[in-house]
């Protein structure tokens, strides 16, 4: 009966360590289901090669998480394989049926409690509020959280005389309307303005922080003054407006979908 125990307290433990990696993962930035999968991944050992596993592997905090739950599992494997031969491996055919018994009860009652939706959200605060006290998990792969490296990207524009964006007040420019945010202004003297107003000028000297299309940032990193510069914008205003059109529609298609699937 102790082995049965040990093997009962081995899946319960496994359990709970599910748990807390998925709620770790999901403060790196994961989707719960993104998260609950790759944790009872790597807790099994399974490694399904999927866009969401390069995901975990190419972010440290994540990774770490990975490597851990790998030890855990395989340890808990052995443990559990040996605990369970011991179990039945000197028992008369009445013990095994009724240790097998004892045996589903248990594992039935582990899944019934694992499926609970109120202990799921119980779980869920208390290991998500432990963690996000006791732990830095919060701290997340801003480049990841931006799309950086794709079709998105960073960069710093440094303003000079003879730019299109020279002396200009941002809400004049309307860089929005081409696809691209001001995150930030820096000033000659070096003082940062985050999400600087509209009505602010840009002058010689002053370095943008813009995100938006890495080509659009490059185009404006080339752009001149004058007729030029405008023809410029105004061929980048049509080109947003019609990306912007096209992920309306992408977002009406999983609008109508998700409705569907309500219904």
């Amino acid at each position: 009966m102790l082995a049965l125990g040990t093997i009962v307290v081995i899946i319960l433990v496994s359990l709970l360590v599910a748990r807390v990696a998925t709620a770790a993962l999901m403060l790196t930035g994961m989707s719960r289901e993104v998260a609950r999968f790759q944790a009872r991944s790597a807790l099994t050992g399974v490694g399904f090669t999927t866009s969401e596993a390069e995901a975990v592997v190419n972010h440290p905090i994540r990774r770490r998480i990975a490597m851990m739950l790998m030890l855990v599992g395989s340890a808990g494997l052995v443990t559990a394989v040996a605990t369970l031969i011991l179990s039945f491996a000197n028992a008369g055919r009445e013990q095994t049926l009724e240790r097998l018994g004892l045996l589903i009860i248990a594992l039935t009652i582990l899944l019934l409690i694992s499926r609970s939706r109120y202990v799921d959200r119980l779980l869920s605060r208390l290991i998500g509020g432990g963690l996000a006290r006791w732990t830095d998990l919060t701290d997340r792969d801003l480049a990841e959280l931006l799309h950086i490296g794709g079709v998105y990207g960073i960069a710093e524009l440094a303003v000079d005389d003879h730019d299109w964006i020279a002396g200009r007040p941002l809400g004049e420019l309307d860089l929005r309307s081409e696809g691209v945010a001001v995150l930030g202004l820096v000033c000659p003297n070096g003082i940062f303005i985050g999400a600087p107003s509209f009505e602010m000028k840009t002058h010689e000297g002053d370095t943008l922080i813009l995100y938006g299309p890495a080509h659009r940032l490059e185009d404006l990193d080339h752009r001149p003054p004058g007729p030029e510069g405008e023809r410029a914008r105004a061929g980048a205003v049509a080109e947003q407006r019609e990306r912007a059109a096209d992920e309306a529609r992408t977002r009406e298609q999983v609008e109508a979908e998700r409705r569907r699937r309500l219904a």
